[in-house]
């Protein structure tokens, strides 16, 4: 873990001075999630399936879409991807390139990439200033699928995103906060926190601070008590973190 850990520089907050960097969030296919992150007159796209929407804002703003990113290359994350490199001139990186960068520059900001293979060996997650932008890696209230089958490597992947600060804006790929809270409330029925997610939960607007996670998301708490009391009594191995890890993620 501290290997992969160390390699994060993670990203500082706006300084005074500096220019503002925002975020906008396109829903698409249901449940899924586009995102620009632009500035006064440039912008990055990351997983572009909402084509219309996105390039509607990019003219109506006046701004530039100068690369188009992926968090990884699963269809339903790259299906505008051929759409938006047509209308546009932006530059298309893909996962494994962005791993070898590690950053990248936007109006004079750094964007931070972070390798978190897990849900896939190519995920990446993006941060910039207080965002961070998880594809599948780390939803609004769990995590994704461990679609590779490196558990170890999901595991350490989620303890690297968990030191970032507790102010940090999660972003996910998927609006799965429902269905992740119910999940939460078979976990810890007594859980306030998750009462008080939902009743928070903004569909046009879905996100969450790394402080809720740690309140309400059993995937950052399996050192906690009540969690690791729901594991030892489905009989299932909690004595050492990655066992505790290995034994949540089992859980249905």
């Amino acid at each position: 873990m501290g290997h992969l850990c160390r390699a994060f520089k993670f990203a500082p907050p706006q300084r005074k001075g500096q220019k503002m960097i925002r975020i906008k969030q396109f829903r698409y296919a249901w449940d899924n999630f586009s995102y620009l992150i632009y500035g006064a007159s440039s912008a990055v796209a990351i997983d572009a399936g909402a084509v219309k929407p996105i390039l509607s804002f990019a003219h109506r703003c006046g701004l530039q879409l100068k690369r188009l990113l992926n968090t990884h290359m699963h269809p339903d994350h790259t299906s505008g991807n051929a759409a938006v490199l047509k209308a546009t001139r932006a530059e298309f990186l893909n996962p494994d390139e962005l791993m070898h960068l590690g950053s990248l520059e936007l109006e004079g900001r750094a964007i931070r990439i972070y390798p978190t293979p897990g849900h896939t060996n190519d995920s990446v997650c993006f941060h910039i200033g207080r965002f961070l932008v998880t594809g599948d890696t780390l939803f609004n209230g769990t995590v994704g699928n461990c679609f590779s089958g490196d558990l170890k490597r999901f595991y350490t992947s989620i303890k690297c995103l968990a030191a970032l600060p507790e102010d940090t804006i999660i972003y996910a790929g998927h609006d799965y906060v429902r269905d992740a809270a119910t999940f939460a409330k078979t976990l810890e029925p007594e859980n306030v926190y998750i009462d008080h997610f939902l009743d928070a939960y903004n569909p046009a607007h879905v996100c969450s601070t790394l402080r809720d996670e740690f309140r309400i998301n059993p995937y950052l708490r399996f050192n906690e008590e009540r969690i690791v009391s729901v594991l030892k009594s489905r009989g299932l191995p909690v004595d050492t973190e990655y066992q505790r890890w290995v034994s949540l993620m089992s859980v249905e």
